[in-house]
């Protein structure tokens, strides 16, 4: 503009814009006019600029896609397919504003207990003493009438639950024997009944029965209630073996064995916490015996046990160690059970140190555990326990779905590795074909061999600089990190424990577990805290762009959902805490896969449509004012009024935007779930790119040009104004951009047609009321030019030239380079079969 004021300087008394004195004649004539000299017309020129093209600042775009956000949500909300009749629990969305990168998804770290199962436990098997039990579990109407005379006689009460029991292991607790065995099998019960935190409640049942020896008028119900599953299932199975919890207080426990109610003091609790991984309890008995009674993982209490034990307690903990193994290939939780007296001097001692701890103000936590380290040491075993939680329905074709569709599915569970190794074949997570890699050293050098051979058996090179050596091949299929020299090869798995993740994500050894993780098909980490959760999860986040979800359902597990991208949590029995934390929250694991494939694909679709038509509407009106600019000689004048401008984004195309952002779908969810590999689109960004970006604007380039083009040539030489130029390119700009959005509609249905051509006519309409105010400068042009057919052919060659562009490119690319929604839709519209699909090489557009 400067240099162009600056080679006109001398005519600009002739311009209308720029003109230095007054040339009409008066008593003005020939004074000086608003002219301030070139530098000032420049700077006045830039800040009205400003003021003509803050159009293009994309604020609208902003609350558009809030509005859409909102209605994406409502219609998750209200997806009956994602209703958990079970906990009568419907989906939550608890965050609006990442409902696209629920389609970009490409790793997924799932928790086992509660999420993967129904954390539903239920009592299985029993090594008491070195012998195992449980193999052929009775209900009650099932064992044989002496056992269950027994264990019912003098009994007032019933469970709530029926449990399943082992008659063999029954007859033992009711044998009027004496013994190790018969004493071993007393305390592993009594441990079952007194360490945990559950409480009992009872209700009166109201039930009467009457026979010939027999008249009971009140039978009491009891139910218990704790913090875990795991908890009330060893209380209800110690119950069902004839060791009742009656009630519980904060000094003391009374528990009914075999029909005598003993009464036992506790004198202290240490719950269960991460680091521990157990709890113990000290209790005093009725005969002023004080002993501790433990129970946590195995190996966290096997570590813990009296090292100088004769060869009796050697037989007994290598058979409990090798039923731990056995309960664990099959899939079941263990616990280990054990117990100790205490001295007078060990309980005063750890009594004072009890209370000191507990009543800290600094550090409670860590005095607490070095107080339970006084007492928790020289145990005797007792037992294990070995519990089942049964896989959540629809958890395989879930989890298949999700790795058909390449997005990677990690387990990280508290669990025994065998325990963990169980649950991932049963869950088709691992297949029997695949070769594992199984890393669990006990320290960082040992952890640094493991990872060497691992990489070896992967065929990767090593690095002492972690991923040098790997090429990021963003178009490849599985969009993965891959070696140069990698062949296709027997799947592989990896299993990591919790006990080498503290030396790997603590020391330099993170880019070599990433390495081998990212080329492994699947990772199961087994014996993970809290917070190794979490570093594994920011293992991927830190060093790819990939999108992570982690979903759980505990509270061991909200660092790992804070951590991820997107957080989803299972409305399940171990609190709120993951539904507090999360993004999203679900009753069950199998709705993940429609979250992803459907709603996810579907929102990221509309939403990266959405972006570049909102930088296309905008762009077009404001390109179309700069061409008039240019054409002005950069005198910023607008024909357009300013009612024109704002209505522009405020009515005339803001709601078709928002109808399309929210109810448009490019295919049905049955072709999204039938097809998961379609939901690959997302994490490739084929829905919003540089390169569709740069098109698009050179559409909007094109389409500008000829709005303005178009009647400037058509009326050049005539005498309408500005304004009737103005008020045609209103109407034209309106139309075209509708229309263009309409080309682009993939489902069309009665609020979508209402939104786009109801549109067009509130434009026409208001250009109609503005034109009607006798105060506005376009006062009464429309009446004039709606009157001549040259008027409406203008705007329909406008139409026609301006998205021919737009739609030869659809047609083409759609003909000789099909995407996989595209053909999709066709064997959607044509009801193809699957061999339509199938046919399709492999090397396609995927």
């Amino acid at each position: 503009m400067g240099v162009w004021l600056a080679r006109y300087e001398n005519q600009l008394d002739y311009l209308p814009y720029y003109r230095k004195r007054y040339l009409t004649p008066g008593k003005d004539y020939g004074k000086r006019y608003k002219f301030y000299g070139i530098p000032m017309e420049i700077f006045f020129s830039f800040l009205s600029s400003i003021i003509v093209f803050q159009i293009m600042i994309p604020i609208s775009l902003y609350i558009t896609m809030e509005l859409v956000r909102i209605g994406q949500s409502y219609f998750m909300i209200g997806d009956r397919h994602m209703y958990d009749s079970s906990s009568n629990s419907r989906f939550q969305c608890r965050s609006l504003n990442i409902n696209e990168d629920l389609g970009q998804i490409r790793y997924v770290f799932s928790d086992k207990t509660g999420t993967l199962t129904e954390n539903k436990m239920e009592f299985q098997r029993a090594s008491v003493n070195g012998k195992n039990y449980g193999g052929s579990l009775l209900t009650a109407d099932q064992l044989p009438e002496e056992n269950v005379s027994g264990a019912t006689d003098h009994r007032r009460w019933k469970l709530k639950s029926t449990i399943a029991v082992d008659s063999e292991l029954l007859e033992l607790l009711h044998k009027d024997i004496v013994g190790d065995e018969r004493i071993v099998a007393h305390e592993f019960f009594l441990t079952l009944a007194a360490c945990n935190t559950v409480v009992p409640i009872r209700t009166l049942d109201g039930f009467s029965s009457c026979t010939d020896s027999q008249f009971f008028e009140d039978i009491e119900t009891i139910d218990y209630q704790g913090e875990s599953p795991d908890e009330q299932a060893l209380v209800a199975a110690a119950s069902a073996y004839g060791y009742t919890l009656f009630e519980r207080t904060s000094g003391h426990i009374v528990i009914d064995v075999n029909g005598e109610k003993l009464r036992f003091g506790v004198l202290g609790m240490h719950e269960f916490d991460s680091v521990r991984k157990r709890m113990s309890v000290v209790i005093r008995f009725p005969n002023d015996a004080v002993k501790v009674l433990v129970k946590g993982a195995d190996t966290s209490v096997l570590s813990i046990l009296a090292k100088d034990s004769g060869m009796d307690d050697c037989a007994r903990r290598a058979a409990t160690q090798s039923h731990l193994t056995e309960y664990s290939s099959q899939g079941l939780r263990t616990l280990v059970i054990a117990a100790r007296d205490l001295t007078e001097e060990e309980l005063e001692l750890w009594q004072c140190r009890f209370d000191d701890a507990s009543t800290s103000l600094t550090d409670r936590a860590a005095k607490l555990r070095q107080t339970a380290a006084l007492i928790e040491c020289d145990l005797n075993l007792l037992g294990a326990t070995a519990i089942e939680d049964k896989l959540q329905e629809g958890v395989p074709e879930a989890i298949e779905s999700l790795r058909q569709a390449g997005i990677k599915v990690w387990v990280l569970t508290g669990d025994k590795q065998e325990t963990a190794i169980s649950i991932g074949l049963s869950c088709k997570l691992l297949a029997p074909d695949m070769e594992q890699i199984i890393i669990n050293g006990n320290s960082e050098n040992e952890c640094r061999k493991l990872l060497a051979d691992a990489k070896a058996k992967c065929g990767l090179k090593p690095s002492n600089k972690g991923s040098q050596y790997l090429t990021c091949n963003k178009n490849a299929e599985m969009n993965r990190l891959e070696s140069p020299e990698r062949k296709e090869e027997v799947p592989v798995s990896l299993i990591i424990d919790g006990n080498s993740l503290v030396y790997i994500l603590e020391k330099e050894l993170e880019s070599e577990l990433f390495d081998i993780a990212t080329y492994c098909k699947v990772v199961i980490c087994c014996r993970v805290a809290p917070l190794q959760k979490a570093g594994v999860v920011d293992l991927i986040k830190s060093r790819t762009d990939d999108m992570t979800l982690a979903i759980g359902d505990g509270a061991n597990d909200v660092s790992m959902i804070q951590m991820a991208d997107v957080g989803v949590g299972i409305c399940g029995q171990e609190g709120r805490q993951a539904v507090m934390a999360s993004d999203f929250a679900m009753g069950q694991f199998q709705f993940l896969k429609r979250l992803l494939l459907v709603h996810g694909h579907w929102n990221y679709q509309r939403m990266g449509y959405l972006v570049l038509y909102n930088f296309y509407r905008n762009a077009v009106f404001v390109l179309m004012l700069f061409w008039y600019i240019l054409f002005t000689a950069f005198s910023t004048t607008s024909a357009l009024t300013d009612w024109s401008s704002v209505l522009y984004s405020v009515i005339y195309t803001s709601v078709p935007t928002i109808v399309v952002g929210i109810l448009d779908k490019d295919l049905s969810h049955q072709t999204l779930l039938q097809y998961p590999k379609i939901y690959g689109v997302g994490y490739r960004h084929e829905a919003y790119n540089k390169r569709l970006f740069w098109v698009t604007m050179a559409d909007t380039l094109w389409q500008s040009l000829v709005l303005f083009g178009i009647p400037v040539i058509v009326y050049k030489g005539s005498t309408v104004d500005i304004w009737s130029i103005g008020n045609l390119w209103t109407v034209a700009v309106v139309i075209i951009v509708n229309v263009h959005l309409a080309m682009d509609v993939r489902r069309w249905v009665s609020i979508t047609h209402i939104a786009v051509w109801g549109s067009v006519i509130v434009a026409f309409a208001c250009v109609v009321v503005l034109d009607s105010i006798p105060i506005f400068p376009n006062y009464g042009t429309i009446y004039h030019l709606a009157k001549s057919p040259t008027y409406w052919l203008t705007i329909f060659l406008t139409i026609v030239i301006g998205l021919l562009p737009h739609f030869l490119f659809k047609l083409v690319h759609r003909h000789f380079w099909p995407s996989d929604i595209q053909i999709a839709r066709e064997a959607e519209i044509l009801r193809r079969g699957p061999d339509y699909w199938v046919s399709k090489p492999a090397g396609g557009s995927s």
